[in-house]
């Protein structure tokens, strides 16, 4: 390469890698890329070389590190200052914390909950029929469907949706550094006091339980529950609502592929995988490395970023044949869109189960779903976030 290339990019299509990524899907396994701040890190773009880099414990997810990377000033200000629960852990406080969080999300505490999903798509579809035969899909079904679980789930009054899903998109997007910042702490003010007042007036919910087996175990700690709770609360809405929203109108780009899931709704578990893998909506995990890691011949030395491009990973075509195109067919579980190794994503079965109902049953519902906009209209979310669309006009 002549250029380096900078990251992230926006995408030119919602659902495609940026065309200006091309370079790097060439350059496999890795290489290098520029950030906002003129900082220049490793960019993997491997499936394999990836995979064994996210199991790698000598690259770490601590943001307090003065050497970790940050796709924009945002992060490198938010991030910065206080490590996220979880995602900015390395073992063994991390796996301390995703130990306490382990049974609730179980493939079997899931599927307990899909009747509660169901009833969740349901009665949302109901009330988007009554109001006509237009709606705009991502306030009305995308972005409602996984609040009202996670808010379910962990015990969080859905009375107050409108707050956190503002704080978040503000958390997440800005625009300006002080908005996110503000959006942060207005977020752990708010889970504090909830958790003060759940600890006095317990009730149920994922949230009760973690203040209980803290109490009872005489450490409870009001920042680290909020903490916690923070992250499952974003991460539980922010994503499965891309997916929702950006999923359904790939599909509507995709006639093809789109009949054939209609006539055989049991290919929808196979579909879920690859429209994760397709989307990869979360392009740019980030890591630095804590000691020298070689890669194939190449060094990532101590104290350099990495950043892991989800969306150019899971096209590499020696993984899957075909890469850019959407099929049914092919086994694609071994994507990375959840992570790998022990920060894959805690709530993936949830994600997979709300992705599946949701889908399934807008389509059953609406068999002549179509978007009310020209596509090239359709406005979507810029490359330094969680991909997915800004609204979804349709129709049916």
């Amino acid at each position: 390469m002549t250029e380096t290339v900078s990251f992230p990019q926006d995408r030119t299509c919602p659902y495609h890698p940026p065309a200006a990524y091309e370079p790097l899907r060439r350059a496999r396994p890795l290489t290098r890329v520029s950030l906002y701040d003129g900082r220049t890190v490793w960019v993997v773009t491997g499936h394999a070389a990836a995979r064994a880099l996210l199991v790698d414990q000598r690259l770490s997810t601590d943001s307090t590190n003065a050497s970790f990377p940050a796709t924009n000033e945002r992060v490198a200000v938010v991030r910065g200052k206080r490590r996220a629960a979880l995602l900015g852990y390395d073992d063994p406080e991390h796996n301390t914390q995703r130990r306490l969080l382990i049974p609730s999300f179980s493939v079997r505490r899931i599927a307990a909950m899909r009747p509660m999903i169901q009833q969740t798509v349901d009665g949302l579809l109901d009330a988007m029929e009554q109001d006509g035969n237009r709606a705009e899909l991502v306030s009305a079904f995308a972005l409602p469907v996984p609040s009202m679980v996670i808010c379910d789930l962990l015990g969080v009054p859905y009375a107050d949706h409108e707050f956190f899903e503002e704080q978040s998109r503000k958390l997440l997007r800005g625009p300006a550094v002080e908005d996110a910042e503000k959006a942060r702490t207005l977020l752990e003010d708010y889970l504090g006091a909830l958790v003060e007042r759940k600890r006095d007036n317990p009730g149920e919910g994922l949230l009760d339980e973690l203040i209980a087996q803290s109490a009872a175990e005489g450490r409870f700690d009001r920042r680290e529950l909020a903490d916690l709770a923070l992250i499952l609360l974003i991460a539980g809405h922010e994503t499965t609502a891309n997916m929702i929203s950006l999923g359904t109108f790939t599909l509507l780009q995709h006639p093809e592929q789109f009949a054939e899931l209609k006539a055989d709704p049991s290919l929808m578990p196979t579909a879920v995988e690859e429209l994760l893998r397709f989307l990869s909506i979360a392009d740019g995990m980030l890591r630095v490395a804590t000691e020298d890691i070689d890669v194939e011949g190449t060094v990532v030395a101590k104290g350099d970023g990495v950043v892991f491009s989800t969306s150019v990973i899971n096209r590499d075509g020696a993984a899957y044949p075909e890469p850019d195109a959407l099929d049914w067919h092919r086994p694609a579980r071994h994507h990375v869109a959840f992570g790998f190794g022990i920060h894959q994503c805690l709530g993936q079965n949830l994600a997979r189960a709300e992705m599946e109902i949701a889908l399934t049953t807008l389509f059953e519902r609406l068999p002549g779903l179509r978007l009310a906009a020209p596509a090239g209209e359709i406005p979507f979310k810029p490359g330094d976030t969680i991909q997915g669309m800004l609204e979804l006009p349709v129709e049916w």
